[in-house]
């Protein structure tokens, strides 16, 4: 089964295009070193909670919009060779750049466990 990477992060309204153009650039890169896919999702329908919600999570301002992102690679071997080459990219070196705040960001690797169709 395939290995997700998943990334939650608040990013300014006045921000999303040049969010997407980044996204653009970066996410390429990842399916340059083995990523099957790569999602960006702008938030639409994202609801305050009683104890906890995704814009808690990343402390999102009345002013952002959450993004949920995801990366798919076939395996996990293949995620951390991609991931290694990633990192080290020279064109990582724009990513200074950013269109928001990476210190707020939440991440993580998931093993998928149910996956459908399949």
């Amino acid at each position: 089964m395939s290995y997700i990477d998943g990334f939650v992060i608040a990013v300014p309204n006045a921000n999303r295009e040049q969010f997407i153009a980044h996204a653009r650039t970066f996410d390429a890169i990842f399916l340059e070193y083995g990523a099957t896919r790569v999602m960006e999702c702008w938030g639409d329908d994202v609801p305050d909670g009683k104890l906890t919600d995704f814009r808690r999570a990343v402390q999102a301002t009345q002013d952002e919009s959450v993004v949920f992102s995801w990366v798919e690679w076939p395996d996990k071997t293949t995620r951390d060779a991609g991931m290694a080459k990633f990192m080290q990219d020279p064109r990582m070196g724009a990513a200074s750049d950013c269109p928001f705040d990476g210190k707020r960001m939440i991440f993580g690797g998931f093993k998928s466990v149910v996956s459908l169709p399949d």
